[in-house]
């Protein structure tokens, strides 16, 4: 095991501490408040935002032109996260720029950054998947970058749920529906603006709105980057130590 490689595990342990650890008081309390928030939003209005968002990920996700993206051989890990580190880099420049002129432009450019920070997000993962060497062509490669998107935008509650069939993906993939329809969309979406709702709106205040989309978007796109690498991590762990045994 190379210095790199003992260090990269030893990230990994403390971030699947974390992803395991029980909701904090202040967790709970926030999901409680997010919980009575959108039971006040009539039905027709989360049916509405949850179908509007499952198009828009899978227009993304499921787009020809990134499904087609060939995934790069694999020879070492340290190697392989000089590469996600520079891309991640990439995006969070790319996702603040456009933070930063969607709040600058008040509430209709502010609107508009929500499905252009979503469409940088699940860019960002299709490049990340293919320098782990994984092809988005497979069907389950996909609903694992799904999942890696709810674990990073979750309260600690769902992280978990979610975090439970990462650990334990090639058993979960064997048993994943074919239909994309089945998917969770409901609380994938409701997790999802639950997460980023405060900062947000705090986007589209005058004056201040665009220094605040380009730091939050930064941000949301540093989560979204170290959540996939640790992801990703697991089963490079896990194929290691299948290569060990005899």
């Amino acid at each position: 095991m190379t210095p790199y490689e003992a260090h990269a595990i030893q990230e990994l342990q403390d971030w699947q501490l974390e992803m395991r650890s029980d909701p904090s008081f202040v967790n709970r309390l926030s999901k409680r408040m997010q919980n009575k928030l959108n039971s006040y939003i009539p039905e027709r209005v989360h049916q509405a935002i949850t179908g509007t968002i499952k198009q828009m990920v899978r227009a993304v996700l499921f787009g020809s032109g990134l499904t087609t993206r060939k995934p790069y051989p694999f020879t070492s890990l340290q190697l392989t996260e000089n590469l996600v580190q520079e891309r991640i880099d990439f995006y969070r420049k790319a996702a603040a720029a456009e933070g930063g002129i969607t709040g600058a432009g008040g509430i209709l450019l502010g609107f508009a950054d929500f499905p252009l920070l979503l469409s940088l997000k699940l860019k960002l993962l299709f490049e990340i998947a293919a320098l782990y060497g994984y092809s988005a062509e497979d069907y389950r490669e996909r609903v694992y970058l799904l999942h890696i998107f709810q674990l990073a935008f979750s309260s600690q509650q769902q992280r978990r749920q979610v975090y439970q069939r990462l650990e334990h993906w090639e058993q979960q993939a064997q048993h994943l529906p074919q239909d994309i329809h089945q998917f969770d969309w409901r609380t994938f979406q409701q997790e999802y603006r639950d997460y980023i709702d405060l900062a947000k709106m705090a986007q589209l205040i005058p004056i201040v709105g665009a220094p605040i989309g380009a730091v939050v978007n930064y941000r949301l796109i540093n989560k979204l980057g170290a959540t996939a690498m640790n992801a990703y991590r697991m089963r490079w762990l896990e194929e290691k130590k299948k290569l060990r045994q005899p």
